[in-house]
């Protein structure tokens, strides 16, 4: 090749060189700080979520709207902060106020934040800044939630816990925007405070933790009473076109049931009339008592209804109906005999095993209903009565609440006929110390559920 050629060739190869090198070197940092711009934004959006469902757990906190603001803001600026710091891969962070907006239940809870962070290489090209956003749209829906409370003997001795720890769970739904209806069971179950006549949204968490302070304790176990209750909360007291989004029953107990109501046939009709609830111990010593009244806590019905614990003697050998009818005589939408199939066997015969087997029988039935309806089942068990193996059937309390709950551990819960029911949650407190912190873990799973 000739000498001068040669020198050509090669200058013409520097002058490319020198021209591709920018390109080369932008395209180099094009792929390191796209590489930090995909970190941050990760990073960001993780933070920006993270404050949003803060914020909507938060929004319950407050006597007025506007304190209720004022806390989301707050809780959201705190997960925020607590998730992402500023100057993080060099960063500077920009958090923008969120706006929260109440409408009809539901609250929307809008929240965004910018990062911007000087590029490297990509200077080359002309840009200084690379610029990430991050937005997140948190929905607490309207909810309705029917709130159970055991009241029965065997809670005698932890009643001061289980009183502080029913009111902190009421503490964590918005008073403004939360239907909330409060029961109690024990032989009998009671409303103490309705759902809004009005349908209005909102409760009285001051005359609800009245109420829950002054419960007193005593008398046997009535699942199905206050299940009752709750569901012809949901489904009567609030109408069809002004149920929430979210409707949830909220169970609460430390053993299984002994006790269901119905009428029962009495050899002597004149004896009585009226329904009422008969009640076993959980082994089989003694016998059956009755007749309660289904709708106070533990009180016996007037006259010859109640014969204590020689009720059997005026009962006929056939006294179970073949439905649950404690509210109307003509109910016909709880089977009790037969029973329901896949469940415990029962006949008309008022023993200590039908009695005890109806009673659990009655409580899965009212719980499948009422989820088959789409309301949600969340239950709590509480110490090792809720464990221990009771009735004919050696079952504790804890497999029926749940097989209420329709929790995925549930023997109940593969069963085709629920396979698009909705799924709750079962708390068990080993100790009444832990029963906060298991209420707690509930309304947390239900506000999960309304975003």
């Amino acid at each position: 090749m000739h000498p001068l050629k040669k020198k050509y060739c090669c200058g013409q190869v520097a002058i490319l060189a020198a021209l591709l090198l920018p390109i080369l070197i932008g395209a180099i940092g094009l792929a390191i700080d796209s590489g930090v711009g995909y970190l941050l934004r990760a990073r960001l959006s993780s933070a920006v979520d993270a404050a949003g469902v803060a914020a909507a757990r938060a929004v319950t906190q407050g006597a007025t709207q506007a304190d209720q603001i004022a806390s989301a803001k707050q809780a959201a600026r705190r997960f925020f902060d607590a998730n992402i710091a500023d100057g993080y891969l060099g960063s500077t962070l920009t958090w923008n106020d969120p706006a929260i907006t109440f409408d009809h239940g539901a609250i929307t809870i809008d929240t965004s934040a910018q990062a911007s962070v000087k590029v490297s290489l990509m200077q080359v090209l002309g840009f200084n800044l690379l610029q990430v956003n991050a937005q997140a749209q948190t929905i607490r829906k309207d909810l309705d939630l029917a709130f159970v409370v055991d009241t029965t003997g065997s809670l005698s001795s932890v009643a001061a816990q289980v009183r502080t720890s029913a009111q902190s769970f009421l503490s964590m739904f918005n008073v403004d925007t939360d239907r909330i209806s409060l029961i109690h069971f024990s032989v009998g179950g009671v409303v103490d405070v309705p759902f809004k006549a009005d349908q209005s949204r909102g409760f009285d968490r001051t005359t609800m933790n009245t109420k829950i302070q002054n419960y007193s304790f005593g008398a046997t176990t009535n699942y199905s009473e206050g299940l009752w209750q709750a569901r012809d909360q949901l489904n009567r007291v609030i109408l069809a076109a002004n149920r929430s989004t979210l409707r949830v029953i909220v169970f609460f107990s430390d053993g299984a049931p002994n006790a269901f109501a119905s009428y029962f046939t009495f050899k002597n009709t004149g004896n009585c009339a009226l329904p009422g609830t008969i009640a076993t111990g959980d082994t089989q010593t003694g016998n059956p008592t009755g007749l309660f009244r289904y709708d106070v806590q533990n009180q016996q019905l007037s006259g010859n209804c109640y014969q204590g614990n020689n009720i059997l003697s005026y009962l006929t050998s056939t006294a179970i109906p073949p439905w649950y009818n404690a509210h109307d005589a003509a109910d016909q939408e709880f089977p009790l005999v037969p029973n329901p199939s896949g469940m415990r066997s029962v006949t008309s015969t008022p023993s200590w095993t039908n009695i005890n087997r109806a009673a659990r029988n009655l409580a899965e039935s009212m719980a499948d209903k009422s989820r088959a309806e789409g309301i949600y089942v969340f239950t709590l068990g509480l110490g090792a009565a809720a464990r221990a193996t009771t009735g004919p059937d050696g079952e504790t309390g804890e497999v029926l609440l749940k097989n209420m709950a329709h929790t995925v551990d549930s023997t109940k819960y593969s069963l085709p006929q629920y396979a698009n029911q909705p799924v709750g949650e079962y708390c068990w407190a080993a100790t009444a110390a832990d029963l906060q912190p298991c209420f707690a873990q509930l309304a947390s799973q239900i506000l999960k559920i309304s975003r």
